[in-house]
């Protein structure tokens, strides 16, 4: 414990936002740069080095957190970063998008504001790069076997990395024409430059990854030709099918899903575009879900200059403290209030959508809207409370219900499914079908991307014994362990 007073005279401190004016004009991230660096040992002297650390069972990766934070309280930021990367593969990913369940179970939070763990960990990962210590990792010598990772999202890129250090041949196959799945075209540039993503694919290559772009598995490639090619086959699809509206008027022109809007808007960050063709330019835009997804429109809406913004949300408005049926150190469903939502905007709870209406052209134009409650475990609607707002672009961010069936993936494969939907898996991630494994949401279904990266690489584990009779790897997590899976 570096220093036994620091949860004592130390307060609570976070990385400090740009000025809303300055950042809504721009897709940069929204943190003023360095502005952690005065602060952020200060912060780790908080961190209690409790006898029983319960963040490192809030962690899916179970992080080292009071080690790090030793570290970083010492300026040893050298160690810090091994550490760090001893449970993590990209803290620089998690750091910035993470909702943080360790600090939801930081022991100091029980009476006081928990120990400011994400803001360390960017911190400590970020001089790591600007130190040069982050370097790729080769095996010593390869074991002569080959697999395929199908998915290049946090899952798929996590074994894929850990694989590759195993010594083992490795092909990682995406859809699109970036690597990166979700972190690349579903997160937005303000919550974390895409730099990021670029330079872990760089040392992943200099370590002996391949990266196949534009191939679809089940599609482009037979899964019958591709089991013959590799030894085996991780999936890290991910859960990619959105949840969808199936109310009058969801045909109208300007009804989209999250996922057809966000990756268009990315596309222009990229340079692929110079204007997308799903804007919110002058439109009076609304965002149906209350999660993070929506909070990404919400941001989206704001910088391409939106008349208005407004987000539904058909549950009540969470509280500020934890309830009774949340306590410490459970992930308590807490009103967040993101930078998206500092930018401006109208949340509205406690809603559902009960149609949409159009112009004489097929535009949506209104919204049509009644208050609903929960009256005997059920969710019904309160009479005489139906309105219509203004909407002439919607998006659809309810969140998603399981892996893509429509290229034939599952199929091809023989895969089997579990009760929810997702490819089933036994404790190594091994599936029905031998040689073939399953990570992250494909497997567990829409979650956290520290559990994507957990479950990429305890997959990898199952993988490398399925190759070698053995393994080095890291011991997977529990495949049915969901109790931070919201």
């Amino acid at each position: 414990m570096a220093d036994p007073k620091g949860f004592l005279t130390t307060d609570r401190e976070v990385a400090r936002t740009r000025p809303v004016a300055e950042r809504v004009r721009d897709w940069n991230e929204v943190y003023v740069p360095g502005s952690l660096l005065p602060i952020v040992t200060k912060q780790a002297s908080r961190c209690m080095d409790c006898g029983i650390p319960f963040c490192h069972n809030g962690c899916p990766l179970g992080n080292l957190i009071p080690e790090w934070n030793d570290y970083a309280y010492r300026d040893d930021w050298q160690a810090a970063g091994e550490r760090l990367h001893a449970t993590n593969n990209f803290p620089e990913f998690t750091g910035r998008l993470c909702p943080a369940p360790c600090e939801s179970a930081c022991v100091l939070g029980i009476n006081q504001q928990p120990v400011t763990i994400k803001n360390v960990e960017v911190t400590i990962i970020d001089k790591a790069w600007e130190a040069g210590d982050v370097t790729p990792q080769p095996p010593e010598r390869l074991s002569g076997k080959t697999v395929a990772v199908i998915g290049s999202g946090p899952a798929g890129l996590a074994a894929a990395q850990q694989l590759t250090r195993a010594g083992h041949t490795v092909a990682v196959y995406e859809r699109a024409d970036r690597i990166g799945g979700l972190l690349r075209y579903g997160i937005p540039e303000f919550k974390m430059e895409k730099r990021h993503i670029n330079r872990r694919i760089e040392q992943m290559r200099a370590e002996g990854t391949k990266f196949r772009t534009e191939v679809e598995i089940g599609r482009d490639i037979d899964a019958a030709k591709l089991r013959k090619r590799y030894d085996a086959v991780v999936i890290a699809a991910g859960a990619t099918t959105s949840r969808d509206l199936p109310v009058p008027g969801r045909d109208l022109k300007g009804v989209h899903f999250a996922m057809e809007y966000l990756p268009l808007a990315n596309k222009v960050q990229e340079g692929d575009l110079t204007v997308s063709p799903i804007t919110a330019e002058g439109k009076h835009v609304v965002v149906i879900g209350g999660g993070d997804t929506g909070a990404d429109c919400v941001g989206t809406a704001h910088r391409q200059g939106a008349a208005s913004v407004t987000q539904l949300e058909i549950m009540p408005r969470p509280g500020e403290q934890r309830n009774e049926g949340q306590p410490w150190p459970t992930f308590p469903m807490l009103y967040k209030v993101t930078s998206a939502h500092e930018e401006g905007g109208e949340r509205i709870y406690s809603v559902s959508t009960t149609h949409f209406e159009g112009d004489e052209d097929g535009n949506v134009q209104w919204l049509h809207l009644v208050e609903v409650e929960f009256t005997g475990g059920k969710l019904t609607q309160k009479p005489g409370t139906e309105r219509r707002i203004p909407a002439q672009l919607v998006t659809l961010a309810m969140g998603f219900t399981g892996t893509d069936r429509q290229n034939g993936l599952v199929e091809q494969f023989g895969l089997e499914l579990d009760e929810r939907g997702n490819i089933a898996r036994d404790a190594d991630y091994a599936t029905n079908v031998p040689g073939v494994f399953v990570a992250g949401d494909a497997g567990r279904g829409q979650s956290l991307i520290v559990w994507a990266i957990a479950e990429g690489r305890s997959a990898a584990r199952g993988v490398d014994r399925h190759l070698t009779g053995t393994s080095t790897l890291p011991a997977p997590v529990r495949p049915t362990d969901r109790a931070l899976s919201v």
